[in-house]
């Protein structure tokens, strides 16, 4: 029987749960949803059809047969789960890899921990990041949109990402003069087309604002996390491309790769991000750093995903260095 834990008073009723919250965010990914429809059609839907399927059921079957559980699949985290994993993969990634991916998710990111409220790292990040070490070709291999009926077989180009590399590694910055325009990197399309558009969550920088100012104003989340990790991106990039001119300019990086997706839906996660407001922005500040200095001199084009991770760890020291004042506390005499 399940133990009934009350805090100490004062007690205020609110209509938070975990179904709301969850559900609000799959609302909120609706945009990109449908962009990810239009720009990919049959890879976008194979894609994401088997990620969702394939959580929900590794879900259900892990509680239900190894951890003997009521399964909960129905709170929305597992759909959500395998929402956020399918964003995080290409188009023309194969069903099998994709399952792989679900399984490591859910069964080593998030129930070997206990299931949803236990887990250090984001379960989705967990899985993107196992797939791309474990399948570096598959997983690097970007589909241009436009290619509605095609899914193994479509043609593929180099992302924005792979352009700014190229561009940093070689100190020439006429290699950023392929890039689309910063327009069309928010808009996600026409000339996109042309190269390769990354993730299926990543090619439409306003179908993800969308889904954060609904967020904000569902008050499903903060902009504490959001914004403070978008600031740090714009200033740290703004400096390296006034500072040498082959380092692209601070909107383009802003509206490449998965930095909306991770900083909006990614990096916001409850359970894995400090609980405080204060904690939160130095999160933030980690955050966009980290994926700065991996964007810049590591081995990926991209960084977000691993810059994640990290804070993730770093989440408990942060939750135990920087807490709420208790209720009723005073201030020390001598300090404000």
């Amino acid at each position: 029987m399940s133990k009934l834990i009350v805090s100490l008073s004062p007690h205020a009723h609110g209509n938070d749960s975990v179904e709301r919250n969850m559900y609000g965010v799959i609302i909120a990914l609706i945009p990109a949803l449908l962009v990810s429809l239009i720009g990919f059609g049959l890879g976008s839907l194979v894609v994401l059809a088997s990620s969702i399927a394939a959580c929900v059921f590794f879900e259900w079957s892990i509680t239900k047969y190894i951890l003997k559980k009521e399964p909960t699949i129905l709170d929305g985290s597992a759909i959500l789960t395998g929402l956020l994993l399918g964003f995080n993969l290409p188009s023309n990634l194969p069903v099998w890899i994709i399952l792989i991916g679900a399984l490591v998710a859910i069964g080593i990111g998030k129930m070997s921990f206990g299931g949803l409220g236990c887990n250090p790292f984001n379960p989705a990040l967990v899985g993107r990041c196992f797939l791309l070490v474990s399948f570096p070709a598959q997983m690097t291999s970007w589909p241009t949109t436009g290619q509605l009926t095609s899914y193994i077989d479509a043609q593929t180009g180099a992302t924005p990402l792979s352009l700014m590399k190229q561009a940093i590694k070689t100190g020439d910055a006429s290699v950023l003069e392929q890039l689309p325009s910063s327009l069309n990197m928010m808009i996600g399309f026409p000339d996109t087309c042309q190269t390769g558009a990354g993730c299926l969550g990543e090619i439409c920088g306003i179908a993800l604002l969308l889904g954060l100012a609904y967020m904000l104003w569902k008050k499903i989340i903060t902009w504490h996390i959001p914004v403070s990790i978008l600031a740090t991106v714009f200033v740290l990039s703004g400096i390296l491309h006034l500072s040498m001119p082959y380092y692209a300019d601070p909107v383009s990086v802003l509206f490449s790769g998965g930095l909306m997706l991770g900083a909006i839906f990614m990096a916001t996660d409850y359970v894995t991000s400090p609980m405080t407001y204060k904690g939160q922005i130095i999160y933030g500040i980690a955050i966009g750093a980290l994926t700065v200095v991996i964007r810049n001199w590591g081995s990926y084009p991209e960084g977000m995903s691993f810059a994640i991770l990290i804070m993730n760890a770093f989440t408990p020291l942060i939750n135990t260095y920087i807490k709420p004042k208790r209720f009723g506390e005073t201030v020390k005499e001598g300090k404000k």
